[in-house]
């Protein structure tokens, strides 16, 4: 599958400079984090060098690669909370936030200082939140895989046992949100 070139794409740091990390965070309690499919965490660090693209501008961007629909413009909610039918990715285009992936009572979480460019992978499972918005006004766009349609929330509760198991069954990513071809989804 290629990229959709009808559509501008918009220019982002190169694959050689780009700098992302990847993080495994372990399970605590009913949240599962990335121990069931394994998938890191992805932090893409300046994805979009400056001036960062409205949110706009970045939908498009996505829209045009084709892996991931852009469903939402919102913060992150300040809850742990986690998703089981849905791989997330989050584009921050505007401000700067403190922010907790693997949640609260989880030994391993990281907690992370982001902003506007930065992208972010959130394999199903991994527990996120806003801990602080540090400028005000943070904003990110969120999407799903082009066939996910639905995401649930779950919170680590009991009950919540049979949506968990399930996380098992998602695909992962053969292109790259971002980059397409070649990009740090696809390298993981």
């Amino acid at each position: 599958m290629s990229v959709n070139t009808s559509k501008a794409l918009l220019p982002l740091t190169p694959l050689t400079s780009i700098r992302v990390s990847r993080h495994q965070i372990p399970p605590a309690g009913l949240i599962p984090n990335t121990s069931i499919q394994q998938k890191p965490l992805i932090i893409y660090h300046a994805a979009f060098p400056a001036p960062t693209p409205s949110a706009s501008q970045i939908e498009a961007h996505l829209n045009a690669v084709g892996v991931v629909k852009p469903m939402w413009r919102y913060p992150m909610y300040p809850d742990d909370h986690f998703h089981t039918t849905a791989h997330e990715f989050l584009v921050i285009h505007h401000g700067r936030a403190r922010l907790n992936f693997g949640g609260e009572a989880c030994s391993g979480a990281v907690v992370v200082e982001l902003g506007a460019g930065d992208a972010i992978l959130i394999p199903a499972g991994v527990s996120h939140r806003l801990v602080q918005d540090l400028e005000g006004g943070f904003e990110m766009v969120g999407s799903y895989m082009v066939d996910s349609e639905h995401w649930d929330m779950c919170y680590g509760h009991p009950g919540e046992e049979e949506h968990i198991a399930n996380i098992k069954h998602l695909p992962w990513f053969t292109r790259d949100p971002l980059y397409g071809d070649g990009g740090p989804a696809v390298k993981s």
